[in-house]
């Protein structure tokens, strides 16, 4: 069965080689041709364990001139793009195909559900309800793993055109060769084009990339999703979606984010903001225009008739125009702000509200009813209100995400300017009872004009960026903005800072204030801090019975490794659960995943499933990252599927939650993550040759030169792990194919309770916790793409140090054991049996990375002597290492 559904996959892969094949002939000679197969066929007998061939690519490589390299990442990066286009055109192709079986299973998540809810006796009012209410967030963030160009995206988009046209069956052969002429074309202008971007995207590009997803995918996905939706919902529970319902909204950090990120400005905020606002506009004009050219029909209601104040022969034309002049109105008025035209605009057409855009759509739905034309108000009409309902005005709603530090020094300003002291250096209690007894306060806190010395902390660049922050979300429509996700959270009196400072800048719909828990110690905390808020008479009534608080994965990794930290954010969500539910707050949580496991990367229904009982009661909110939002939303097909597949694994954490862990459970995974976290931290904090391993070995320092995000690397300019990004730190380990944040300690861990008999135990988790499931199935995935093997590479080319060897050895000794330890427990012979898909899929790769890899280590190597020779800042061999890089993320695909 396996060898049939891949069998057009290995077609595609092949065709899309081939394509390149001929292009690297015809534009780059056949000598290249002929030593890129040279390469491959060596890599295919080197991946299939003959040392001999290793050994000739190695001296091969040693070789070659600098101006060789290039083309020969190139073509390898190439491969290794089309063959991901390739697998994720398969999934809409599979999916394709089982809709024309009546005997497969459906696709869609969301069938088998109902069908289980059935079974489970969930009765269809309790379905209905919990349907209504739903509230899926995804936001979409930007960080930076995404290293393919957007230029390169758009003609990926192309390619993946072409494989789905070729699938048509009734292509004429012209029509045939036409589609092969234009995959030619698309396959050689992609040769033709730089992979990697000559600049560092801004945070106003990021933010652009983010329209674009929900422009080219999105904006059509999501109609057709709750059409489905909806079709599915009537069969099962008897009545329709009321129409204001959409359970998957969407949000972004793009332009919000200044988290260590200095480039995200007040300034840049205003200006996405006002972006994103345009391109809503902008669409939806598009929408209004195609909608007045389809509503030509002469029946309406009387209260269409009395809307438009006379009888018309074209009621619903007439009755949109205006809308659609406001549209106009709108994105002339915001087209002027971007343009920094300041000269006083008249807002009095504007839309600044998504009900002032439903209720004309509202009211020409109920007069469509009326007049017993169903099947023109399900139609454009219906989509344009699912639109509207999901997108707003804002087309994404936009969040705010700032350091605690940078809070509690402009709080400090304040308190030195009032002649109180410095608000940092106060116990915690007397910085709440300031900080209450100012939120009760009637007056403002400050004089509209300051007059201090330059030398005043107020007056300091970082306080008076925080103070223009909050001025630009005052301006702001509230609807246009999310949470104020405070990253750092330790403290109480942390998340009444910022409603504070919200209070003294006027917005008068604060922003939800979300505290972000994300190193161990702020994890096992977390519980504390929002007892003592909700205990808070003040707080509690503000908060109105809702609160949010996010859960964060990267830097509890890179702090205590992974099975540590995903227990912590287990335990850490079980304790909020709680907490909230005996304060009866709803309390949504808010998860800050990545694409690498160590970043809580996992297949959303699993990870969603995998989560503690009770603590997903209909409402989540999920980061989208980098990469992942192209891997998630790229296609609409994907997009569709994704989108299913949030609503089911949503849906189901809710009404059917996982089982309670049994005591002996719990217990195993504390001695576990005790032993796993004591390992981690010794080799990570305690080797003193650990930090100039990770700077020598992997390209660390290599990454801060490609132009992957507007953020850079650090937090700080100098300093070790600590101060080093969570992204970066997982990059480089992937990039050398250690993977070590993601199985360091949780091998050694799980070995030794195995070694104290506690096997039993540990496949009764395996079987009935869907958490412990998630957890090794993860080990699993990542340890299949760990190769000890490579990483020696690396270090044998790039380092003579006794000590660094010493070190390496441990470490990919250590990776040994822990594969072992991980079949161990599974009473398997090999990683991924039970997954033949990925497994195949790291196959058909591997003959692609190998070289990319070993070049790399090549391209390390002559860039160090260089540097050791010019002290320059540019090598001849920076872009053929940057390709590398982009080559070597996009085949092991979730890098960070």
């Amino acid at each position: 069965m396996i060898q049939q559904i891949d069998a057009p996959l290995r077609e595609d892969v092949r065709l899309l080689g081939n394509l390149l094949g001929e292009t690297l002939k015809q534009h780059a000679g056949q000598d290249l041709f002929n030593q890129i197969e040279q390469i491959r066929a060596l890599a295919k007998g080197a991946r299939d364990g003959q040392v001999e061939a290793e050994k000739q690519l190695e001296q091969l490589f040693l070789s070659l001139e600098d101006d060789e390299i290039l083309p020969l990442t190139r073509a390898f990066t190439h491969f290794l793009n089309f063959a991901n286009i390739a697998e994720q055109y398969h999934v809409v192709r599979s999916r394709r195909q089982s809709e024309f079986d009546p005997e497969a299973p459906s696709p869609n998540p969301l069938d088998h559900l109902f069908q289980k809810f059935k079974t489970h006796q969930v009765s269809a009012e309790q379905l209905y309800q919990q349907l209504c209410e739903l509230k899926i967030e995804l936001v979409l963030t930007a960080h930076p793993t995404e290293v393919s160009r957007r230029t390169l995206i758009q003609k990926y988009d192309g390619i993946n055109d072409c494989l789905f046209k070729f699938d048509q069956q009734k292509l004429t052969p012209r029509e045939r060769q036409a589609v092969l002429e234009d995959l030619k074309q698309l396959i050689c202008s992609a040769w033709q084009t730089d992979e990697i971007r000559q600049h560092r995207p801004t945070p106003i590009d990021e933010a652009k990339w983010g329209f674009t997803t929900i422009e080219q995918t999105l904006w059509n996905a999501v109609p057709k999703f709750m059409r489905e939706l909806d079709g599915m919902v009537e069969e099962h529970c008897g009545q329709r979606l009321p129409l204001h319902v959409a359970p998957v909204r969407f949000a972004s950090w793009m332009g919000g984010d200044r988290d260590g990120n200095p480039n995200v400005t007040h300034n840049v905020t205003q200006e996405v903001l006002w972006l994103s606002r345009w391109k809503a506009a902008d669409l939806y004009l598009r929408d209004i225009e195609d909608l007045r050219w389809e509503l030509s029909i002469q029946n309406c209601s009387n209260e269409l008739v009395q809307a438009l104040g006379a009888p018309h022969p074209e009621p619903y034309r007439e009755y949109l125009r205006d809308t659609r002049e406001r549209l106009k109105i709108t994105r002339e008025w915001l087209a002027h702000k971007l343009q920094g035209q300041d000269q006083v605009l008249d807002d009095s057409r504007i839309i600044k509200s998504k009900q002032e855009l439903l209720q004309p759509l509202l009211l020409c739905y109920r007069s469509l009813m009326s007049c017993n034309l169903p099947e023109i108000a399900n139609g454009k009409l219906l989509d344009f209100i699912h639109r509207v309902n999901c997108f707003g005005i804002e087309l994404l709603k936009l969040d705010i995400r700032q350091e605690s530090g940078r809070h509690r020094q402009a709080i400090s300003a304040i308190t030195e300017y009032l002649g109180l002291g410095n608000f940092e250096t106060w116990t915690e209690q007397a910085r709440q009872n300031f900080l209450l007894q100012e939120l009760q306060s009637k007056r403002p806190l400050l004089p509209k004009h300051l007059n201090e010395p330059e030398q005043s902390l107020i007056l300091h660049p970082d306080v008076q960026e925080v103070f223009a922050t909050m001025r630009t979300l005052a301006e702001q429509p509230a609807e246009s903005l999310g949470a104020y996700i405070i990253s750092m959270a330790e403290y109480p009196s942390d998340v009444l800072a910022v409603l504070l400072l919200q209070k003294e800048a006027g917005i008068q719909q604060p922003l939800r204030v979300v505290p972000l828990f994300e190193t161990l110690k702020d994890l096992d905390g977390a519980a504390h801090t929002m007892q003592t808020l909700f205990n808070m008479h003040w707080y509690k009534q503000h908060i109105q019975g809702k609160h949010e608080v996010m859960i964060g994965y990267s830097d509890s990794a890179k702090d205590a490794g992974f099975m540590s930290a995903n227990w912590a954010q287990y335990r850490a969500q079980e304790e909020l659960t709680a907490i909230a539910k005996q304060h009866a707050v709803q309390l949504t949580l808010f998860h800050g995943r990545g694409g690498s496991i160590s970043r809580g990367g996992a297949p959303t229904q699993q990870a969603l499933f995998s989560q503690p009982p009770g603590s997903i009661s209909g409402a989540i909110r999920v980061t989208e990252q980098g990469e992942m939002i192209r891997f998630k939303f790229g296609l609409e097909g994907i997009a569709l599927q994704n989108l299913e597949i949030y609503t089911a694994a949503t849906l189901e954490a809710t009404l059917l939650p996982p089982p309670e862990p049994k005591a002996e459970w719990r217990e195993l995974m504390h001695r576990m993550t005790d032993l796993s976290v004591q390992v981690y931290r010794q080799t990570v904090r305690e080797n003193p040759h650990f930090v100039k391993y990770l700077r020598t070995v992997t390209p660390e320092l290599e990454l801060q030169m490609l132009p992957l995000g507007s953020r850079p690397a650090k937090r700080k300019v100098s300093g070790g792990i600590e101060s080093l990004r969570a992204i970066p730190w997982v990059f480089a380990w992937t990039q050398i194919r250690l993977m070590l944040p993601a199985w360091l300690g949780t091998g050694a861990a799980i070995n030794q309770v195995i070694e104290q008999g506690h096997k039993a135990t540990l496949e009764d988790m395996l079987q009935q916790w869907p958490y412990f499931q998630t957890l090794i199935d993860m080990l699993e995935m990542v340890l299949s793409k760990a190769d000890g093997h490579v990483a020696l590479y690396y270090e044998t080319h790039l380092t003579q140090d006794e000590d660094l060897k010493a070190l390496g050895t441990t470490l990919r000794q250590r990776l040994q054991d822990a594969v072992g330890t991980l079949l161990t427990l599974k009473d398997e012979s090999k990683l991924l049996s039970s997954n033949e898909v990925l497994d195949q899929s790291m196959r058909v790769r591997k003959p692609y990375l190998l070289p990319l890899h070993l070049l790399q280590a090549e391209l390390m190597k002559r860039r160090r002597l260089y540097l050791a020779e010019r002290q320059a800042e540019h090598t001849p061999v920076d872009h053929a290492l940057m390709v590398s890089i982009a080559g070597i993320a996009a085949g092991l695909r979730n890098t960070g």
